[in-house]
């Protein structure tokens, strides 16, 4: 059985300060909560803290993003090197904010998440569709170039530590959310691609999660999916007790 993986995405909320007191009142709520893995990604100025802040615990730290190089002119940007320094463990790719605002592409993500993987992280690949495609259809087609692009010149065996999150794109921070059956038929979709790439073996122990709109009163219907293997919480991971209440589903 997989064991499920709660991920908190904070995106662009939060000071240092304010993330050494969300540990302080998150920590001792979940201290023997041992069912799920969990993860935080706080923004880059807040890993520090964090790390800091959860050393001990059972709760992991990641980043939420990270660039294919060792190091070099390459203004704003952060190395799997300086991540590793300060402690982090995890790191998201390729999330939709990413690719809408920021113009990353299917290429950058094959690149972040070799380069990731090369290093020892467990990265936290995020694909989905559009509204637009949805409703014309595509969301099968949408989410196997995604697959066969990031998965491009990866081996099973350095694959090890992936982990997926189907994130619809029309989800994410709108109150709407997808439902079990259409989450289930994605995540299926997605298996199918990891054994095509990986080996039936590796599919079946992937962990594929669910981001969009995860809140407390909708996360146990979710989590309680056989083919969801946890969740990418944005909003509802800002507050110690809603994030706690998703983590305790």
């Amino acid at each position: 059985m997989r064991k499920k993986l709660i991920a908190a995405n904070w995106k662009m909320y939060k000071a240092p300060e304010q993330t050494t007191a969300f540990f302080n009142e998150f920590l001792p709520m979940v201290a023997d909560h041992t069912r799920d893995e969990i993860v935080v990604c706080p923004p880059f100025v807040d890993l520090h803290a964090a790390v800091e802040a959860a050393a001990g615990s059972n709760v992991a730290i990641g980043a939420q993003n990270v660039h294919w190089e060792k190091e070099g002119a390459f203004t704003g940007e952060i190395s799997v090197g300086m991540l590793s320094a300060v402690g982090v463990t995890h790191v998201i790719i390729g999330h939709s904010e990413r690719r809408q605002y920021f113009n990353e592409t299917d290429d950058t993500v094959n690149h972040k998440l070799k380069t990731a993987l090369e290093n020892g992280f467990t990265p936290i690949v995020c694909i989905g569709e559009v509204l637009e495609e949805r409703e014309a259809g595509l969301t099968e087609d949408v989410l196997r170039r995604q697959c066969t692009r990031a998965f491009h010149g990866i081996s099973a065996r350095k694959a090890a530590k992936l982990t997926i999150a189907y994130e619809p794109v029309w989800a994410i921070g709108t109150g709407k959310t997808a439902t079990c059956e259409m989450c289930t038929d994605a995540h299926l979709v997605i298996r199918h691609e990891a054994e095509k790439a990986f080996g039936k073996g590796f599919s079946e122990e992937l962990r594929i999660l669910y981001g969009g709109s995860v809140k407390p009163d909708n996360a146990s219907s979710l989590l309680s999916e056989e083919e969801i293997d946890g969740a990418l919480v944005g909003g509802a991971s800002l507050e110690p007790a809603s994030f706690t209440r998703i983590v305790k589903y």
